[in-house]
């Protein structure tokens, strides 16, 4: 249980921080309208949301301080406050590699005093080794079991509600088959991208991932070999194969780097297995293989 002090409101402020990669510069959003889906205020109110783009630096200056706050309409002593702490906030995303910081609200009490009533923060993955303190505060029961064996093998993996499972190597690749398969009327059961230099290790590993999935009535395996060879896949899904059941409709498509040859793999492997010929016609047949 986490209690805290009641705060007084008087107003209710937004404030986020964020890399802004089009500018390469970072972003501050501001609203007047705290407390609200910040979304929804910008479909309905968007010139209640101001954006302010500072350079990289050391520090943040005075006059984007005074910019980010100045829809927030406070005296001069609470923009005082509310600078001191935008060059926080700046200070601490900056240092530690956050990619970003949201307040909602930013609250105002009727004793004219700024405090973060409510706050997230999300740090750069790739920048984590930098930060061992952050690591350590990750807590393994908050996250879902299969996403945390998936990160043991370097796989990217985020389970849906659907069932049909995925793995496709790359992130590009890997929506636009899932949207082909909401497109023929079903739901994908996961997003996995399995890399573009995945081992067979690894692509066997993504299979168990997958099945280990109760929800999961059908298999769409599309590979485009380049960086990735495409009889290494074809191997990975046969040994995965001869170490669980796979009792569900599983549909390949191989294109790209010696995927005759991992056509060849998977055809003399004794597999129960439909092969496609392009996306479109493997979204077509898994559809069709779990009705």
């Amino acid at each position: 249980m986490y209690v805290e002090e009641t705060s007084n409101i008087d107003k209710e402020f937004y404030l986020s921080c964020l890399v802004d990669r089009a500018s390469s510069k970072i972003a501050f959003i501001s609203s007047d309208q705290g407390g609200m889906d910040i979304e929804e205020v910008a479909s309905s109110s968007p010139e209640k949301i101001i954006t302010t783009k500072v350079d990289m630096g050391d520090e943040i200056s005075d006059s984007d301080c005074e910019k980010i706050i100045n829809i927030f309409n406070l005296n001069e002593d609470v923009k005082k406050q509310a600078t001191k702490l935008i060059k926080s906030i700046y200070k601490m995303f900056v240092g530690t590699d956050a990619n970003m910081v949201e307040v909602n609200p930013l609250i105002l009490t009727k004793e004219e005093k700024i405090v973060c009533l409510d706050a997230k923060v999300n740090f750069d993955s790739n920048a984590l080794f930098r930060h061992p303190e952050i690591v350590e505060l990750r807590d393994l029961n908050e996250e879902d079991p299969i996403e945390i064996e998936a990160s043991k093998h370097e796989l990217a993996y985020i389970k849906l509600d659907g069932s049909i499972g995925c793995m496709v190597n790359g992130a590009g690749l890997a929506m636009a088959t899932m949207d082909i398969i909401k497109l023929y009327g079903k739901e994908p059961a996961n997003f996995l991208d399995v890399g573009g230099g995945a081992s067979k290790e690894k692509v066997s590993a993504a299979l168990k991932i997958i099945l280990s999935d109760k929800n999961v009535k059908g298999i769409l395996i599309n590979i485009f070999g380049g960086i990735m060879r495409c009889d290494v896949l074809a191997q990975g899904v046969v040994d995965a194969a001869k170490e669980i059941n796979i009792s569900v409709p599983l549909v390949v498509r191989l294109a790209g780097t010696n995927f005759k040859e991992g056509k060849e793999i998977l055809d003399n492997s004794g597999l129960k297995l439909i092969s496609a010929e392009n996306l479109d016609d493997a979204a077509k047949k898994i559809v069709e293989a779990i009705k």
